[in-house]
């Protein structure tokens, strides 16, 4: 089916009291992971690729237009609504390129940039995306890799009724104790300072760094009003063990064709994209989003 708006997915999760998940793709086996388990579950999804992680010059190069048309693509052959997300992309200009390219949500990495900076680079992107019928998400404080020292910067309330009045933003990424890439353990979210986001603004908010969340934190954020998650590092752990094993028993006498890019079971990739659809489906029934495609 045709993209589906951002807006619409969250203002019925909002409604149905579940949430939205965004499983971060990085390549086609990973798409198509993504696809398969949100079918598989009857729900609505967000996908698409993100740039934070990604070489700049490749992503400016080989990434932005490829990626969209593919993206598109793809949502058009699904049978559950979907938005398309070019996610946390180095700068504007890329997340303009995003429009242009079949994306109907962009987002551009701006959180480490002083919130007049971030206030004047959101503004120009829903300037430029709301035309085109393209939606913008963006983020206010700063989330902490795992590893780093304390880097974070809690979103303070205030200055997220400032943020979304001044850019007219369509949903909001918070820093609430949320934290990116983490492998092990879990975070510990600040429910109060949620709430008190939750009161001050009336656009969705989202909750990055979905790996590093229990299940509680995950029903108790939902329960608070959080209607996406974004998930990615959870699926490259996963792909990368899975692969690892099959390569691991590689013992130097297969056929190389079927090993490689056939994607048939032989394929050593075609077990970590197994493997990510379970983590997909497992993370869209903890969200509540199974069976709501309808």
């Amino acid at each position: 089916m045709a993209l589906t708006s951002l807006s619409s997915l969250l203002s019925d999760a909002r409604e149905g009291q579940y949430a939205i998940g965004y499983f971060e793709a990085w390549d086609t086996y990973s798409m198509e992971a993504v696809v398969e388990a949100a079918e598989a579950e009857g729900a609505p999804v967000m996908i698409g690729f993100g740039g934070m992680m990604m070489e700049p010059e490749w992503l400016s190069k080989y990434g932005i237009e490829p990626l969209g048309a593919y993206g598109q693509a793809i949502a058009e052959r699904m049978s559950v609504p979907a938005a398309l997300i070019l996610n946390e992309v180095p700068g504007a200009e890329h997340a303009i390129r995003g429009i242009d390219a079949g994306f109907n949500v962009v987002m551009a990495d701006t959180c480490d940039e002083p919130i007049e900076r971030n206030i004047e680079l959101t503004k120009l992107l829903v300037e430029r995306a709301h035309p085109a019928g393209v939606e913008v998400q963006a983020e206010l404080g700063r989330l902490p890799s795992f590893g780093e020292d304390d880097s974070s910067v809690l979103t303070d309330p205030d200055e997220a009724v400032r943020f979304v009045s001044e850019t007219s933003v369509d949903c909001l990424a918070v820093s609430i104790g949320n934290m990116h890439l983490r492998t092990q353990g879990t975070v510990g979210v600040d429910i109060d300072r949620l709430r008190r986001i939750r009161q001050a603004v009336d656009v969705p908010l989202v909750i990055h760094g979905g790996s590093g969340l229990d299940d509680d934190a995950v029903r108790e954020l939902i329960r608070e009003g959080v209607t996406l998650f974004h998930v990615g590092t959870t699926m490259k752990r996963a792909m990368l063990v899975e692969a690892k094993t099959a390569l691991d028993a590689v013992a130097g006498s297969e056929d190389y064709q079927g090993l490689v890019g056939s994607r048939k079971e032989t394929d050593f990739l075609r077990r970590g994209r197994d493997a990510i659809i379970d983590i997909v489906r497992a993370r869209i029934r903890l969200y509540g989003a199974s069976g709501k495609a309808a």
